[in-house]
């Protein structure tokens, strides 16, 4: 489709009205994985299966990674709305499904077709706001989109929490269907796009190729170091078929009339460094998320509350900074924009280096929003710069492609970072036995983070865990280190844009 043609059909699209409806619908995507890991204690307690429970993430996780970038290219091909209605229904049946299961293996499928309809929500909901606005308008626009995040982040886990305490817990996930229904009505009645009536070649073999070797990859990130051993018989066999299928898809996409991810796409190198540069920020992004609440409860002594709170000023600073680099972009260029989130993310990085006990949550708390600053300043401007270089016709599996390397960059920071934790606590594990003490290992470990098993400690064993947990989260905070420099390297690679 032509850039006047949309242009034309965006005379029809009543915008103000378009964008509520967009906003509301990525609010209902971003929610559901903060609301559902504060239910996750009750609903274990209901349904029972604790020995699945990680798989209520990773399942959800899954699917949305394997279907985002298939997505934006279905989207490039029949248009933004019907796959975007497409992706919420899917996801809404997933929801409805989800307060109707009665085993944690129910759940566990259902959070699959949940996550199947979720690939589809933030791609689309970001191409549709960049064929409605204007590069100047975009980077505003998408400080707005970053806020939902944030707020979500915030608002989550209390609602969550208020839900399963006056509620039952199946309201976590049915709570999506008024706001799902209210989000489609708003795309079906104001936003209009005119797409081509051509015949259509769609990517059958490269799809599935895709989707096997990224779910090989996924399932690989998540069990592997946990479940299974890095050397078993079972991740061997998932990261051959990763290789397997990635080279067949590569060679696919070399041959097919319309591939579902043109390859000719990484010659653009803004496209490229922004992507890769998204990549390890998402890693920093989950070594945050997963590790500073541990860090704050189990090792400094705090609440859950205020753990909560040190990881809330991450949720803060990012949509602040993305609203302000809308500003930034237009004042001083893309470039010297992600430059800033590069710095604002090393820095962020480096003040973790120097967490100890005695700085206490409010240093965390502080460190935790500079690297908000540099998700916020980075990630609006990757987006918005990526869309202005694109056309209509490849907008939608660009975009989908960098929010495709974020999911991956956390799946990957996961499982890096959690291999260097449980490498490190092995290793003191194993010099405390060396020294004759038996007070380390992995079961009292677990007591530090429960009040009631911790106040039983003896005083001594509690000083021996929370010195070596802290020793071993150093070393994880010290590889958050280097991936911020490895980001802030990366974004002085990011091209001048000479602006129109």
């Amino acid at each position: 489709m032509s850039e006047f043609a949309q242009t034309a059909s965006a005379s029809k699209t009543k915008r103000p009205l378009v964008l509520a409806a967009l906003v509301i619908s990525m609010f209902m995507a971003a929610i559901e994985g903060t609301i559902v890991a504060t239910a996750m204690p009750n609903i274990v307690g209901d349904l029972g299966g604790f020995s699945v429970y990680s798989w209520v993430f990773s399942a959800f996780l899954l699917m949305q990674a394997v279907t985002t970038l298939i997505y934006g290219k279905l989207s490039d091909l029949f248009g933004r709305k019907p796959i975007f209605l497409i992706g919420v229904v899917i996801f809404l049946t997933g929801s409805l499904l989800c307060g109707l299961a009665t085993t944690m293996t129910m759940l566990v499928v259902f959070r699959v077709v949940q996550g199947l309809g979720a690939g589809a929500v933030q791609p689309i909901v970001t191409t549709i706001v960049g064929d409605m606005y204007t590069v100047e308008e975009r980077s505003k626009i998408q400080g707005y989109l970053a806020s939902v995040w944030g707020i979500s982040s915030v608002v989550g886990p209390l609602l969550g929490g208020f839900i399963v305490r006056f509620s039952d817990w199946a309201w976590i996930f049915w709570m999506n269907i008024p706001l799902g229904i209210i989000g489609m009505i708003g795309v079906i009645i104001f936003f209009h796009e005119d797409v081509t009536k051509e015949k259509k070649s769609i990517d059958y073999l490269g799809s599935s190729l895709f989707f096997i070797a990224i779910s090989a990859l996924i399932v690989v990130l998540v069990q592997g170091g946990a479940a299974w051993a890095w050397t078993s018989p079972q991740i061997l066999t998932l990261i051959g078929v990763f290789i397997i299928g990635a080279l067949l898809f590569i060679w696919q996409e070399t041959k097919a009339t319309a591939p579902m991810m043109p390859l000719g796409i990484w010659n653009n190198k803004l496209i490229t460094i922004a992507n890769l540069a998204t990549l390890t920020s998402g890693m920093m992004m989950i070594g945050l998320s997963s590790f500073l609440p541990t860090y704050v409860q189990a090792v400094m002594g705090y609440s859950a509350i205020v753990a909560g709170f040190t990881l809330c000023t991450m949720s803060i600073g990012w949509p602040i900074s993305a609203t302000i680099a809308g500003h930034l972009v237009l004042k001083i260029g893309f470039r010297p924009t992600a430059i800033l989130g590069g710095i604002a993310l090393g820095i962020g990085g480096l003040l973790f280096v120097f967490l100890d006990p005695d700085k206490g949550p409010v240093y965390a708390g502080i460190s935790s929003f500079v690297v908000g600053v540099g998700m916020g300043l980075s990630s609006t401007t990757f987006i918005v710069s990526i869309q202005g270089s694109v056309d209509w016709k490849t907008r939608g599996v660009a975009t989908s492609l960098n929010m495709f390397m974020r999911i991956i960059g956390s799946a990957l920071g996961a499982a890096v970072l959690g291999g260097v934790l449980n490498m490190r606590m092995n290793q003191l594990m194993q010099d405390s036995v060396g020294a004759g003490s038996d007070i380390i290992d992995s079961s009292s470990t677990n007591a530090l983070l429960d009040e009631t098993m911790r106040s039983r400690l003896p005083e001594n064993a509690l000083v021996q865990l929370q010195d070596s947990l802290s020793t071993a989260l150093h070393a994880v905070y010290i590889g958050l280190f280097a991936i911020g420099l490895i980001t802030f390297a990366l974004t002085l690679f990011f091209p001048k844009i000479e602006r129109k």
